[in-house]
């Protein structure tokens, strides 16, 4: 609620974007907890993993781009309904933050011509999912108390770069998956 309201312009809320921040938090603890559960239980099957993340995520994104592509093609002129479109394809190929990191800064005026630039944190936690399940994979199987000190050094290491990153290009810390495994490994974390 606490983007919403930031992104309401209610100055009270003007932090609100540490919601995402929270949400990757909360998103690595689950996917973990889920997929460390299933390692053990020696019942790990990425085919379950990636349904279930894809019924979770796709129905309400895949409205969403169409109700967001419906009034785009009503409400935009050409030139803005063409960026829509390749932002609408970004989305739908989990690398809208990529694609919104090239465009110019979040917060510019033409944000109000983004209407998909929230995709940018789901792009973001689909690449953590084809990553994380076979890095949690490989790392159960070298040894099964590898999977600890492994998120550990994932954490530290993503932290470290993304604070490089920031006095170096902020937008790439801010939008690129690499610079945000941190946030879900403090989540992973919290498993233990």
């Amino acid at each position: 609620m606490s983007v919403v309201l930031f992104h309401a312009d209610i100055s009270f809320f003007s932090g609100g974007f540490a919601g995402v921040d929270v949400f990757f938090v909360i998103s690595g603890f689950l996917i973990t907890r889920l997929i460390k559960t299933a390692l053990e239980g020696d019942r790990f099957s990425y085919a379950d993993f990636y349904l279930r993340r894809s019924r979770r995520l796709f129905p309400a994104l895949f409205v969403t781009l169409l109700l967001v592509w419906l009034f785009g093609a009503l409400l935009f002129l050409p030139t803005h309904f063409e960026r829509l479109g390749a932002a609408l394809i970004s989305a739908l190929f989990w690398f809208s933050n990529v694609f919104f990191w090239t465009e110019t800064g979040y917060f510019d005026a033409d944000a109000a011509l983004k209407p998909l630039l929230h995709t940018w944190s789901l792009g973001v936690e689909e690449q953590f999912y084809l990553v994380w399940p076979t890095f949690l994979v490989l790392l159960f199987s070298f040894r099964k108390t590898a999977l600890l000190p492994g998120i550990v050094i994932a954490t530290v290491v993503s932290f470290a770069a993304s604070q490089y990153f920031l006095s170096h290009d902020a937008s790439a810390a801010f939008y690129l998956m690499p610079f945000r495994v941190f946030e879900f490994g403090i989540g992973a974390l919290l498993v233990w």
